[in-house]
């Protein structure tokens, strides 16, 4: 903390999703208690990003393990949301998240989409979907939420920061 940090964002997603929503906001109070700063983590932040933009019915895509997508889907469906058909990519191992080639993330995220579909989340921080994700914003005409952008998005907002940041996804363009 010599670094003077007004705020932390936790770069891991699924643990945030383990357990449920109060389990998630226990977590988030423990992590700011034990900061001395507030903490941004993926799940609270993927949950007010989707509300932002009133979605209903969402598409995940997740690179874990059924374990996990099944803790995922469990919080977001407690947190309101009804989740279209499972999208995980299930990798083997964490290192092969993160060299996930763009255009299988591309492809995944196609194929969850649907007219019934309000918005689409990915999680999973160590997936590089940040820039691909604003992208398919535009050929799928809806809200694509990378977590790694939402949670980013949601420290700024819990600072009071309301800058626009281009480039990244209508969530840190628009709210």
């Amino acid at each position: 903390m010599t670094a003077g940090l007004d705020h932390l964002i936790v770069g891991i997603s699924l643990e945030t999703f383990w357990g449920g929503v109060a389990a998630a906001a226990k977590l988030q109070e423990e992590l700011t208690h034990r900061a001395g700063v507030g903490v941004a983590i993926g799940s609270t932040a993927a949950v007010a990003a989707l509300k932002a933009f009133g979605a209903r019915k969402i598409a995940v895509l997740t690179p874990h393990q059924q374990r996990g997508d099944d803790m995922v889907r469990l919080y977001l469906s407690e947190a309101g949301f009804d989740i279209g058909p499972p999208g995980g990519i299930e990798m083997r191992h964490p290192r092969a998240i993160a060299q996930m080639p763009a255009a299988d993330i591309r492809d995944a995220l196609k194929g969850l989409d649907g007219p019934d579909v309000d918005a689409l989340l990915q999680v999973g921080t160590a997936l590089p979907t940040v820039e691909i994700a604003a992208e398919a914003e535009r050929w799928l005409n809806k809200p694509v939420l990378a977590i790694n952008a939402v949670s980013y998005w949601d420290a700024l907002r819990r600072c009071g920061i309301e800058d626009r940041v281009a480039g990244y996804g209508r969530i840190l363009e628009e709210f």
